[in-house]
């Protein structure tokens, strides 16, 4: 694809969205990775350790999450000032 051809902003939300995918499969991998260290090397099975980084890396994958798909939607600046433009104009009339 010629790059005077792209929207900007779909190239922007395309690559955050590849990225966020990325992303998820490696925290599945080495997620598993860590259930599977933790299964062999705890005998007991007592303390499921590997909680603490699923739900600290998974914090930031919702992050990504929500970034890549709902980003546009909840940070655009532009929408926010045009509604807030028209409010504006709204109340002088």
């Amino acid at each position: 694809m010629n790059p005077q051809q792209r929207d900007d902003e779909l190239w922007q939300t395309a690559k955050a969205r590849v990225a966020f995918k990325w992303s998820l499969a490696v925290y599945f991998i080495v997620n598993a990775f860590l259930v599977a260290l933790w299964f062999v090397t705890d005998e007991n099975h007592d303390y499921f350790w590997p909680v603490w980084p699923m739900m600290g890396w998974g914090l930031g994958i919702a992050f990504q999450y929500f970034h890549a798909y709902h980003g546009g939607k909840l940070n655009n600046v532009n929408a926010e000032y045009e509604k807030l433009k028209r409010r504006e104009q709204d109340q002088n009339l």
